[in-house]
């Protein structure tokens, strides 16, 4: 079915253009958009991981989720910027530009029809910087517009309490994390004999500069690993996974009641 993860009656295309016209509450409605991606994840994870990632976390959080909220997912955009991944087969990827129109006509129709809340539930980890972008000139554009750009993994979550430090900081493509949520969402996709570990080369101990952090580097994966994998695959479970679900599913029921609720700040004028 069309639907996949998420709950038929939180999916935005079941609806009919007479069930959004009689909405009571548009304005406080939450429209929720994922956006993923399709590129490698090593020999033993399927493209479609950052789309399988974010469907799952939505689809259990929408199932679980207060049923006086009322929230709505889009379909997937499984298409994203990607680039970074560019040299490895299968790796499909848009220009930063497009995906930008793509989100901002997006908004467009939203808006036209009524509603003045959209998260961008992004689980790309190449594409946070085009979020923020995308959310700003929305608002911009359209004051009461409210739009919240986020990464499906920035709540609160167990990855801490699960994996060393070095897996939290550079494990961040295909590695143990990302491993282990698949064996619990799409067991039957991950080739666990396949998996392998490999860390990107270290950088000097007294070094400023990182892949990700304050001050980053720009890199494409094959700079940094041979087989696509950032991180060790090979300890990854599904008990793992199942913690990792649950924590993000509640940090995500939260975070929609929260957008539900929310009124724009605004400066006092007396």
């Amino acid at each position: 079915m069309m639907h996949g993860f998420i709950p038929p009656q939180r999916y935005f295309p079941y609806l009919t253009w007479p069930d959004i016209a009689a909405m009571s509450d548009k304005e406080n409605t939450v429209i929720i958009q994922p956006v993923a991606a399709i590129e490698q994840h090593g020999p033993h994870l399927p493209l479609a991981v950052d789309s399988a990632i974010g469907l799952g976390v939505l689809g259990k959080t929408l199932e679980t989720l207060n049923p006086e909220i009322p929230a709505y997912s889009l379909p997937n955009l499984y298409y994203g910027k990607s680039n970074e991944h560019y040299h490895f087969p299968g790796t499909i990827t848009l220009s930063a530009q497009t995906l930008i129109s793509i989100l901002l006509e997006v908004a467009d129709s939203l808006y036209r029809a009524g509603f003045r809340k959209l998260i961008l539930m992004n689980s790309h980890g190449g594409q946070p910087e085009i979020m923020n972008i995308v959310a700003r000139d929305i608002h911009q554009k359209y004051g009461d517009f409210l739009v919240f750009p986020f990464f499906t993994w920035k709540v609160s979550n167990i990855v801490a309490e699960l994996f060393d430090e070095r897996e939290q900081e550079v494990g961040i493509h295909a590695g143990a994390i990302e491993t282990s949520l698949m064996l619990t969402l799409l067991p039957e996709q991950v080739r666990m004999d396949k998996a392998v570990c490999e860390f990107p080369p270290d950088s000097p101990p007294d070094s400023m500069l990182s892949m990700e952090g304050k001050l980053p580097f720009a890199w494409v994966t094959k700079e940094l690993s041979q087989s696509g994998v950032l991180g060790d695959a090979t300890i990854a479970d599904k008990a793992k996974g199942d913690r990792i679900l649950a924590a993000l599913v509640q940090g995500w029921q939260q975070v929609i009641t929260e957008v539900y609720h929310f009124q724009q700040p605004q400066v006092s004028t007396t």
